[in-house]
């Protein structure tokens, strides 16, 4: 299935994307309101009920999609975990991480697959992209083995990692420049993990204002995503609706010294997860 939170006649729901067309599913579990973070803690109860659901529906062309999980506990991040990043780092004399590297985006920083970005009046002027997939946990748990992560996951979406590197790097840890309000566009939806055969089979692109920048397979990734979750959850419980970034490939701006200006449109595709498209703005 495709997950989605959407807004239409001034109301927030969940649905499932079928085709050109977007059911509602709120009537599956009423209780839960819009939040998909509540829906994936019972979805093994109510997914054939959803299943079942054909009306009402409405074209995806008429509707707001929202960021599918507005509400995650955690929004986590893994740095330098694709080789080519790691090497054009390198290149700018950035040492290459030994172990897995992690940090905090907070959750404030969601936004959705089409809303625009902020370039901070708070600065800086070197706001970039990162293209990543996204990982989103399906059921509570702790030390988890490499074997069993897959049995934990509920689905995937696109992910643009924006940063402000000026921010980044004036502190030990990278969570002030990764979470700037906006910062986080997700979605377009959660394909849930049924759907995809093998999650580092797939191609990840960005373009900015129609150009290429990025470009790679999820299989490229350092650490993939079994071992992120194994990783992780050592240290943490891992709850529904939290958020994994699982790296992003070479290509982006600080690379190439390019950072966002306001008008600049990126769009990030996962193969057989969809795209999300944003533009950049001067925070009002």
């Amino acid at each position: 299935m495709k997950l989605a939170r959407f807004t239409v006649d001034g109301r927030t729901r969940l649905g499932k994307v079928k085709g050109d067309q977007i059911v509602d599913i709120s009537a599956a579990a009423p209780e839960i309101g819009n939040s998909m973070r509540l829906l994936l803690e019972q979805l093994d109860t109510v997914r054939d009920a959803i299943e079942a659901i054909v009306a009402p529906s409405w074209p995806l062309s008429s509707v707001t999609l929202d960021a599918p999980i507005a509400d995650p506990r955690k929004f986590l991040a893994i740095g330098m975990n694709y080789q080519s990043h790691v090497d054009e780092a390198a290149a700018a004399g950035v040492t290459a991480p030994q172990t897995q590297i992690w940090f905090n985006k907070q959750v404030t920083c969601i936004n959705g697959p089409f809303g625009d970005v902020d370039v901070p009046k708070a600065g800086p002027d070197r706001v970039d992209y990162e293209a990543e997939m996204g990982v989103v946990i399906g059921k509570r748990c702790r030390h988890v083995s490499r074997e069993d992560a897959r049995s934990v996951i509920a689905g995937y979406v696109v992910c643009n990692d924006v940063t402000a590197r000026d921010w980044q790097f004036r502190s030990p840890t990278f969570t002030l420049g990764k979470s700037f309000d906006t910062h986080g566009p997700i979605g377009p939806w959660i394909t849930t993990d049924d759907e995809i055969a093998d999650p580092h089979a797939l191609t990840i692109t960005l373009e900015l204002n129609g150009e290429e920048r990025q470009r790679a397979s999820t299989g490229e990734m350092i650490y993939d995503i079994y071992d992120q979750i194994a990783y992780l959850s050592q240290v943490m419980t891992l709850e529904p609706g939290d958020l994994i970034a699982t790296g992003t490939p070479a290509g982006v701006g600080i690379a190439g010294d390019r950072f966002m200006k306001a008008g600049d449109v990126v769009r990030v595709a996962v193969e057989g997860l969809g795209a999300i498209e944003n533009r950049f703005v001067n925070e009002a």
